[in-house]
């Protein structure tokens, strides 16, 4: 069975910093195209970063400059770095990996950035 199991959510300050990693049992894994998702409550679900098998990366507008996405494929896992995190960064960030039809999403970490 395919696991995707996101750490390293937590509670931090405006301005802090928190690493995410996403942990996964896909076979092939550095084929697969790999992205963080975040969900705010009474919110759409929201694409945050996607980073493709060949290490292309794309970037949602509201967490450029701030986010940083990376994968290890010699681990199976993908990171999310979050710098400057702001109050409206808060949400259940999820982990999610695509090959062909396949689509696989981790069950979330929580984030929440407040004084």
């Amino acid at each position: 069975q395919v696991q995707l199991v996101e750490s390293g959510g937590g509670l931090v300050q405006p301005g802090g910093s928190l690493r995410l990693s996403c942990a996964t049992s896909l076979s092939i894994f550095s084929i697969y195209t790999m992205a963080w998702y975040r969900q705010a409550p009474g919110k759409q679900r929201e694409l945050v970063a996607t980073i493709t098998g060949n290490g292309s990366i794309n970037y949602a507008d509201s967490v450029k400059g701030r986010f940083t996405i990376s994968r290890d494929n010699a681990k199976n896992t993908v990171y999310l770095q979050m710098n400057s995190l702001k109050p409206e960064d808060t949400a259940v960030y999820f982990c999610y990996g695509n090959r062909g039809p396949y689509v696989y999403w981790g069950q979330g970490t929580q984030v929440t950035v407040s004084s």
